[in-house]
């Protein structure tokens, strides 16, 4: 990409959003799950999901001028790779993430960034920190799509130490979808996990657990990750994108609590974005995460590798090893006590 704002570019992205309700309302009504048997006109893809022909006809020509679509004026098809992506039945369906993504939680909070930015901080009444918060529900059902390849990289690391422990007892802070934990588990049969969140979340959690074959291996605990009792000690606690949602010394903290209730050879593992030393312009998918931090929590943001070290040593650990997710913005950072 050109390094000038041009008018078409800085056009195009005022005009992101038009293309992202494209996505959700074609995943919400099924339309590429209709359109993966072969072209159809649109009459027989209004009727398939009972919408007005002409609604859905202008959807229709916008995903196809997106190339999601294509058309030869009269039939539509899937365009290539939207099969693979957005047909729900297929194994690389991931169009369910538009919720987690796109949602409406989200827009609330991004729609008022100029005065978060004014104050700091978010200034919604309900936000990513609220207890029992509905977002959570989604991202719990809707995330493990993307979590399964750093829940894999998390898993890898770990082998060389959990392999011939005789327990792996693992926490799993504000587990949401619990798949860090449950990967962990899958991939040790000595591991039981232990999955802490608000109970709203845990339902679908739990669900997961079911899935993944390890759910006479969890426990639950329902609360606050900084009020409720932990128990343990444990072999290895989780803290699982969530740390960016705190102020360095917040982030501390839980950390200093996650270690408070380890095995005296425990290691704590934080998954999460990362800044480096790199330019914005170079590394921008954890500055862009950044804002919606600002405009969603109280103090939260993308802490950099060299804070991260910072914490770990004022919480009584090494300094971590930090792991990278091929293809994915995420890093995995793991240490045992100092």
């Amino acid at each position: 990409m050109s390094d000038t704002l041009t008018r078409p570019r800085l056009f195009q992205m005022m005009q992101a959003y038009k293309e992202t309700s494209l996505i959700k309302t074609g995943v919400e009504l099924g339309v590429f799950d209709h359109l993966a048997g072969g072209p159809l006109d649109v009459h027989a893809v209004s009727d398939a999901f009972g919408g007005d022909p002409r609604g859905t006809k202008i959807l229709l020509n916008a995903l196809a001028a997106i190339r999601v679509v294509e058309t030869d004026g009269q039939r539509y098809w899937l365009a290539p790779g939207a099969d693979e992506l957005l047909v729900r039945d297929h194994p690389g369906f991931v169009g369910d993430m538009v919720h987690v993504f796109a949602s409406d939680w989200e827009w609330d909070a991004l729609n008022r960034f100029g005065a978060a930015v004014r104050k700091g901080g978010t200034v919604l009444d309900e936000h990513a920190e609220t207890p029992e918060y509905k977002y959570w529900e989604d991202f719990a059902a809707f995330a493990p799509v993307v979590a399964k390849p750093t829940a894999d990289v998390l898993a890898d690391a770990l082998a060389p130490w959990a392999a011939d422990r005789g327990t792996v007892d693992v926490l799993d802070l504000a587990c949401g979808h619990g798949c860090y934990g449950y990967t962990v588990a899958q991939r040790y049969p000595q591991a039981k996990v232990w999955s802490l969140d608000w109970e709203n979340v845990l339902a679908v959690a739990g669900s997961h657990a079911e899935q993944m074959g390890v759910r006479d291996r969890t426990n639950f605990i329902t609360g606050d990750m900084f009020e409720v009792p932990l128990g343990g000690p444990y072999d290895l606690v989780l803290i699982t994108n969530v740390l960016h949602h705190f102020s360095e010394a917040r982030a501390q903290e839980l950390l200093t609590r996650a270690a408070s209730v380890l095995k005296p050879d425990g290691k704590v593992g934080v998954v999460g974005f990362t800044t480096s030393d790199a330019l914005p312009a170079e590394d921008p998918a954890p500055h862009l995460f950044s804002v919606l931090m600002l405009a969603w929590t109280s103090e939260g943001e993308v802490h950099s590798e060299a804070a991260y070290q910072q914490m770990y040593q004022a919480s009584g650990l090494a300094q971590p090893t930090i792991h990278t997710v091929p293809g994915l913005p995420f890093r995995v950072l793991l240490a045992g006590r100092a």
